[in-house]
Parts: C-alpha cells; sequence; structure tokens
C-alpha cells in the first residue's frame, strides 16, 4: 500500500501477526511493511512450518527488538513417538524436563551450535494417542522446540521428532490478540476507504511491549531532554513503578504513560529518589522524536547529539 493519505497510521508501532504455515518470518515482515506502507522489523523468528504469534514492530518500535526477543515464548506442539510408550513414562518424563536444560541448536538453525542453557517452565501434556503426544510448553526465549522433542524421545527411550508447531504466546502478546495478513489487509482496505477504525484497533502502541518493565516516569519538562539523549537526573522524574537493580533496563515514559524509550538504571530503585538530584538512568534508545514535548531545558556549551 503506497497511498497514505486517506487514513492516519502512526509512526510507530506494534502488530501481533498469526503467521502461517508456509511463508518464512521474513516473508509475512515484509507483507505486513507492504501494507502499512513502513518499514519493519519482526522479533522471535518462526520456521516456514511453524504457526502463531509473530511480533511485527515499525517506525521507532523496531528499536524494542532486544526487549521482544527477550520475552518468554510458549507453544502447543504435536509430537510424534518412534515406538510405544506408556502414558505414565511420558507424564514422568516431560516433569523431568522442567527447569534448566541443555541445547545445542540443530544444524538447520543459522545461529553458532555452541551449546547453551535455557529455561523450561512448564511441560503440560494436553493429549496423547498412540505415538502422537500434544503438549504445552513455556519457555525461554531462543529454546528449540524441534531440539526439545528429540531429547523427550531419547529420555523416554524411543526416540521422537517434532510434528507441528505453534507459538501462542510470546510475551504478554497471545494468539487471541494476533491477527491474519489476510484481516490486516482488509483493515488496510477499509480505511483507504474511510474507515480507519478497524486497522487502528489491530496496531498496538509501542509501549504495550514494555508492560512488564519497570518504569520510571518523567516530567513534561523532562522529556524533551531524554529525546536527545540527556542523561536522566532525579529532579526529572515523578515516579517510579516496579523494582529494578543498577544496570537493568527500565521503561522511560512519560506522565501520560507514552513511551519515551529504555533506558539503563545507573542506581537502583531503593536509591532512586524522584525529585532530588543526581543522574539515575542513562537512556539507550530512545523512540519518541525529538519535538514532541516543548523544550525544557536549556543548552550552555552545546546541545545534546550536536
Amino acid at each position: 500500500m503506497t497511498d497514505q493519505e486517506d487514513y492516519s497510521i502512526p509512526e510507530s508501532g506494534i502488530v501481533v501477526v498469526d503467521k502461517p504455515r508456509g511463508p518464512s518470518s521474513h516473508q509475512v515482515t515484509a507483507w505486513v511493511g507492504d501494507i502499512l506502507g513502513r518499514r519493519v522489523g519482526h522479533a522471535g523468528t518462526l520456521d516456514p512450518q511453524v504457526s502463531g504469534v509473530l511480533i511485527v514492530m515499525f517506525g521507532g518500535a523496531v528499536r524494542l527488538a532486544p526487549v521482544l526477543l527477550s520475552h518468554n515464548k510458549e507453544y502447543v506442539c504435536l509430537m510424534r513417538l518412534h515406538g510405544d510408550a506408556s502414558p505414565e513414562a511420558v507424564y514422568r518424563v516431560a516433569a523431568e524436563f522442567t527447569g534448566r536444560i541443555y541445547q545445542r541448536p540443530p544444524k538447520k538453525s543459522a545461529v553458532k551450535r555452541s551449546l547453551r542453557i535455557r529455561k523450561i517452565q512448564e511441560i503440560e501434556i494436553l493429549d496423547m494417542v498412540g505415538r502422537l503426544v500434544l503438549f504445552r510448553v513455556r519457555c525461554d526465549a531462543g529454546t528449540y522446540i524441534r531440539t526439545l522433542c528429540v531429547h523427550l524421545g531419547y529420555a523416554i527411550g524411543v526416540c521422537a521428532h517434532m510434528e507441528e508447531l505453534r507459538r501462542i504466546r510470546s510475551g504478554s502478546f497471545d494468539e487471541t490478540a494476533a491477527v491474519t495478513l489476510h484481516e490486516l489487509a482488509d483493515a488496510a482496505a477499509a480505511a483507504r476507504e474511510g474507515d480507519p477504525e478497524p486497522l487502528r484497533g489491530m496496531i498496538l502502541p509501542p509501549a504495550a511491549a514494555v508492560a512488564d518493565l519497570p518504569k520510571v516516569v518523567v516530567r513534561d519538562t523532562a522529556v524533551d531532554a531524554v529525546c536527545h539523549g540527556a542523561v536522566l537526573a532525579g529532579v526529572g522524574v515523578t515516579a517510579k513503578e516496579g523494582g529494578f537493580g543498577k544496570g537493568e533496563t527500565v521503561a522511560i515514559t512519560t506522565e501520560r504513560g507514552e513511551l519515551v524509550g529504555l533506558g539503563k538504571a545507573l542506581v537502583g530503585s531503593p536509591a532512586l529518589k524522584p525529585g532530588e538530584p543526581g543522574f539515575v538512568v542513562a537512556p539507550v534508545a530512545v523512540l519518541m522524536l525529538p519535538g514532541t514535548y516543548p523544550r525544557g531545558w536549556k543548552a550552555h556549551a552545546r546541545e545534546p547529539g550536536a
């Protein structure tokens, strides 16, 4: 879509796409970009034959990729055993795989095949019919479910492989919020015809991606300085939400709840006193454009970023 004058699309946002089986994540992301007329990126690659939740970002929201990539994931997997096994054995082995596990990426993976540790928060066996086992798994980002199936099969004693896989959640985004490419295209067509509401309902603000992060709320007069890359001082802070330690990532928001960007905490939350002097947060990824809020700071020798 190239004609954007018929309706308004935010400069920055997130779309939760229900990726179909077949195309790659890169292809699906490119199609979203064509539909929205925006440069896009995605977080959390799915193999072509895997379906489900794919987070597509556009505009400044692309800078949130490191946060979105680190989110826990949840899948429903159909595993095929290579031999007969009792349900009791399958349940027992599944319980043993909860916790920290070792994995090496499969040969088809695009990343280096070095040994890694990932955490399985939960494995729930949903159904078992013959040699087919349907289970739900909640795990760290970067967990290879294909490899997990192979290891489960080894532990059961009959070998196994992944038959089908669907991602049903990535962080706080689940499949109930996902839209298909057809739905997105239809909403874009409706917007061109004068009804932008369906499309607007599919586009989430960047702040939705940091719902689980601790937050530092800044005064209106301090927002533009942060947008120019200035280190945030306590005098520019009105509130803090959630606990965090020194060096951890925090979301920097306005008093209206708008996401200014991400920052690295220079002090822990117990030491951060809103309204008091001292540097508290260093911006690492700014999403809000300078000039969005009135300038409330004074330049001396040179302006930030000059």
